[in-house]
């Protein structure tokens, strides 16, 4: 049996296989990048649910238009005028299964085989293997402290087959980072010179902010290429696949509805019509006051134990949100190859090979503190300085 080339070509997630061997009970695992479950709010969904059967019956349970539930459509689009002063309607919006759907729609919507993607290095793996069945050239640009390198990022635009950008510009996977709001002015200054490049800025974590203040997107208004991706799966349940597309460019929004009805018709109803009620009947605000408050205690135990344990030749990023710490190990080390020895340790981690495009057996790797409670984070950190000490 013969495969495609884009299947052949696109790696398996790392993650998702790291996983199958980290589920033992005896292991601490900073690998995944899962919500922490006692966030979820288990009763007022059970109260949704039946609410929004007994108010909407059969409708729950029939084919469904392929952009989304309209009234679901309008809060998110209330909420980001609210927050953001955005100027959009629910028809600027696309329900989506998780953020995830959303990158490869937007990969099959805007990008030829060999056509450029300007991405963070390192990047979110999810993207990078979502965009690698399009088949693409990747152009890496250096993620620095405060955002993108605005020289490297100059010359990737100008490649002649640059069709867009992917950003996690808050608390970015896999480092945790954030752009500054100067870093931020910086990439619009060059990207108002490309009007034909789009600008793709997924925002997952941008709700879970425990220090500073929230700052505005870098397109919003002011790009007319100008996308936002969201999703509820770190604020209500990822089980439900609750993601969204955010865009006034008409054009692109009814390809990628093309692309959607071709891939699943649309989006799980039922979750829809169950978030929504949920929302609505809920202070959602306080509750995603209660996950912050939550990850600033995991963030603080780790960086604590960081500081603690780690020997001096290895530094890591302090994020002011999100759910990960970026750590950097000596140059020449290859974290990739200290991963199995931190397995036989019973402590877990991702290596950071998979979150770029053209390097391997980098000096790098990423945590993951919401899946532990401060004192079992203590001793992860504790483990895995024993052998990095080494």
């Amino acid at each position: 049996m013969e495969f495609s080339q884009r299947i052949l070509n696109t790696p398996s997630s790392f993650i998702r296989n790291i996983l199958k061997v980290t589920d033992s009970p005896n292991v601490i695992s900073f690998a995944g990048g899962l919500p922490n479950p006692i966030s979820f709010p288990v009763e007022k969904l059970r109260e949704s649910v039946n609410r929004a059967i007994d108010e909407n019956g059969t409708k729950l349970f029939q084919y469904s238009t392929t952009s989304g539930y309209a009234p679901l459509r309008q809060y998110i689009a209330d909420k980001y005028n609210r927050q953001y002063d955005l100027d959009i309607t629910a028809d600027d919006i696309i329900i989506t299964t998780g953020s995830q759907q959303a990158l490869t729609l937007l990969g099959q919507v805007l990008v030829n085989e060999g056509d450029g993607i300007i991405i963070e290095e390192p990047g979110y793996l999810g993207a990078i293997q979502a965009f690698m069945l399009a088949q693409p050239t990747f152009y890496p640009v250096t993620l620095e402290q405060d955002g993108l390198n605005i020289q490297e990022l100059k010359q990737a635009c100008e490649k002649p087959n640059a069709k867009f950008i992917y950003t996690v510009p808050n608390f970015q996977n896999p480092t945790g980072l954030t752009y500054t709001q100067e870093k931020r002015d910086a990439v619009y200054d060059v990207l108002k010179n490309y009007p034909d490049i789009v600008l793709i800025e997924d925002d997952p974590y941008g709700e879970l902010r425990f220090e500073g203040t929230s700052l505005s997107y870098i397109g919003g208004k002011r790009l007319p290429n100008s996308v936002i991706l969201g999703s509820f799966s770190k604020t209500v349940a990822p089980g439900m696949r609750m993601g969204f597309i955010i865009s006034k460019n008409k054009e692109l929004m009814n390809h990628v509805e093309t692309a959607k009805q071709a891939a699943d018709l649309h989006t799980n109803i039922f979750s829809q019509y169950v978030l929504y009620d949920y929302l609505t009947h809920n202070e959602y605000g306080e509750h995603v006051a209660k996950i912050i408050a939550l990850y600033k205690e995991q963030s603080t135990a780790m960086l604590q134990a960081l500081e603690k344990y780690m020997p001096p030749t290895i530094t890591w990023t302090k994020p002011e949100g999100g759910m990960f710490v970026w750590m950097t190990l000596p140059a020449g080390t290859s974290a990739l190859d200290l991963f199995s020895e931190a397995m036989k340790a019973d402590v877990a981690f991702v290596p950071g090979d998979p979150f770029y495009t053209g390097k391997q057996n980098v000096p790098t790797l990423r945590l993951n503190y919401t899946s532990s409670t401060p004192e079992v984070i203590e001793e992860g950190v504790k483990r895995l300085a024993s052998i990095f000490n080494k």
